[in-house]
């Protein structure tokens, strides 16, 4: 063993290590969780049903050829008459599936594989909300890559130790004077021009990956994803949509009739806290909180005269420059408040914000989804256009019907 071939032996290490590492970040493009959560979160889950079904044990049910066909063309295939295509849609109460032309095979393979692997809330961490509301990460990548990183750095040194000793072995044998001290700089500049290819192939890598990061997070910036604030009453949505099978629409009555869903005034909860007065564990701290608001007396059920609002804090917000109607989606889209609010009645004890809302998040969004024109007198004119522009077998999508044009939200 020659003191160039340990030298060739640690290059080409550290090459390998860079490769590993750009096919890491290649293969997170295939990661089954990631297009599960970015793609199919919004309307499924695993193991619950949120506004489409369970989808845990899909495989079994379904070739894996019919579920790319389905996830690509949905409406195409009810269309045609699949039978298993026209039970789900039945089933699901006549809701049409978004489309997802823009996942390759590939990707549709790594959901699957990602919902074949994933493991019960109850055993796994990756459905255990956090502070923020959001989910903690089961996958122990990073963690394996650092350990990795570490062997690699481990075995690169002791390679490094082994050609020094060499190298002074050999230099002791034929006689040759040991080269100067150098500094560890010094040491880092007569590296760098003896392996300047490296030494490129390491800066690019380094700023591309710097690059897409600063990306990432400049793209971040103002999404609030995951926002969970205190709430001046602890308000359960678990308790009162999940379990009490309280309708949305009867505290925000607003959805349906106009832009804003509207936060419901203590009165409406009223309605039932005249009469109940302590939560299903016998606790009436909260249910206190709203007598006292209203200046209420329970044992007399008496109002007073000073009652005081409930400043609750806000949790989802538009900016100024992009117009929401909410009516526009539920009474005429037929887009359940799940879609865009999460599983409230499952999960929520407290609401918090579930999906990105950012404007690329809307237009894929607009995109997949299709116009909900059955049943719609909405659409009975505007339909009959459509189908004559399109021709009767295309999908019409909300993009169709200009639903990515700028000036639908900003003018």
């Amino acid at each position: 063993m020659t003191n160039a071939y340990l030298y060739k032996s640690t290059k080409r290490l550290l090459l390998l290590t860079l490769f590993t590492a750009f096919y890491t970040c290649v293969a997170f493009a295939q990661d089954g969780e990631a297009l599960f959560n970015s793609n199919c979160k919004t309307c499924h889950s695993p193991f619950d049903k949120v506004v489409g079904p369970a989808l845990k044990g899909v495989e079994n049910r379904h070739s894996e050829e019919w579920l790319l066909k389905w996830i690509k063309n949905a409406p195409g295939m009810i269309k045609s008459g699949d039978p298993d295509a026209v039970k789900l849609y039945n089933d699901n109460g006549k809701m049409q599936m978004t489309v997802f032309t823009n996942l390759k095979d590939e990707e549709i393979k790594a959901i699957i594989k990602y919902i074949v692997d994933v493991k019960p809330p109850a055993a796994s961490v990756a459905a255990k909300p956090t502070e923020e509301g959001g989910e903690e990460k089961s996958s122990n990548t990073w963690i394996y890559l650092l350990v990795a990183a570490f062997v690699l750095y481990l075995i690169s040194g002791i390679l490094r130790r082994t050609q020094h000793t060499l190298a002074q072995a050999l230099r002791k044998k034929q006689g040759v004077p040991e080269p100067a001290a150098m500094t560890r700089w010094q040491g880092f500049v007569h590296w760098s021009r003896n392996n300047k290819k490296l030494l490129a192939i390491i800066l690019i890598t380094l700023f591309m990956f710097g690059s897409v990061k600063a990306w990432y997070g400049l793209m971040s910036i103002g999404v609030t994803q995951g926002y969970k604030p205190d709430q001046p009453i602890k308000y359960s949505h678990k308790l009162h949509a999940g379990d009490m099978k309280i309708s949305c629409i009867y505290c925000h009555s607003g959805a349906e009739r106009g832009k804003v869903a509207g936060v419901p005034s203590l009165n409406v909860c009223m309605n039932c806290h005249k009469f109940v007065k302590q939560g299903p564990t016998g606790d009436k701290t909260e249910i206190a909180k709203i007598y006292k608001a209203l200046d209420y007396d329970p044992d007399k059920g008496t109002y007073g005269p000073n009652p005081k609002p409930i400043q609750w804090t806000r949790v989802h917000n538009l900016p100024d420059l992009a117009y929401f109607n909410h009516s526009q989606h539920f009474v005429v889209g037929k887009i359940e408040c799940q879609t865009c609010h999460g599983p409230v009645q499952d999960s929520m004890t407290v609401a918090y914000q579930y999906s990105k809302l950012t404007m690329g998040w809307c237009i894929d969004c607009h995109r997949r989804t299709p116009v909900q024109m059955a049943n719609n007198a909405y659409y009975n004119d505007y339909h009959k256009e459509l189908l004559a522009k399109y021709g009767s077998d295309s999908l019409l999508t909300v993009e169709r019907i200009g639903g990515t044009e700028c000036a639908r939200c900003h003018y």
